[in-house]
């Protein structure tokens, strides 16, 4: 979910940017959905199979190419306990694994949670504090722009 996002899709769940998003007229990320993150490391001749053992697949993916970063988005909402809170501390092993990934195109990798309100309850305070501690990060409800590094500025 993009705070102030303009065009089509004002949500970063769903996606419905084209492939390339773009500010005034050039393109300042790619965006990538579950097996398109894989059609992108194809692009760039990287054949994951022969780096990790098995295919992880993103919610988003967005590449913002000012700041090099690749950002693996995982949106998780929940409204009754379940399995989502053990899927809370696997982000340090899979940041790794996108890491391996795009090692070759040099591109650095953050992994964010889009987490709603549910995850404040005080019971979660241990896994949030674990994802901080492990270089990843999350969200409430939204995921601003200027925090990707993305213009915030009308989109064209």
């Amino acid at each position: 979910m993009i705070k102030a996002g303009k065009g089509g899709a004002k949500t970063l769940t769903g996606l419905k940017f084209e492939e390339k998003v773009y500010f005034n007229g050039k393109v300042v990320a790619r965006a990538f959905k579950k097996h398109n993150f894989y059609k992108f490391l194809e692009e760039n001749n990287i054949d994951w199979k022969k780096i990790v053992s098995k295919k992880l697949l993103p919610d988003d993916a967005l590449l913002v190419i000012v700041r090099e970063t690749l950002f693996i988005i995982e949106v998780k909402y929940q409204q009754v306990a379940g399995s989502v809170d053990e899927k809370l501390q696997t982000c340090d092993f899979k940041r790794k694994q996108y890491l391996k990934l795009v090692k070759s195109l040099e591109l650095k990798v953050e992994y964010v949670y889009v987490l709603n309100a549910w995850f404040k309850d005080p019971s979660y305070k241990d896994v949030l504090d674990y994802i901080n501690s492990v270089n990843c990060h999350y969200k409430f409800d939204e995921l601003p722009l200027a925090w990707l590094g993305l213009p915030s500025g009308k989109a064209k």
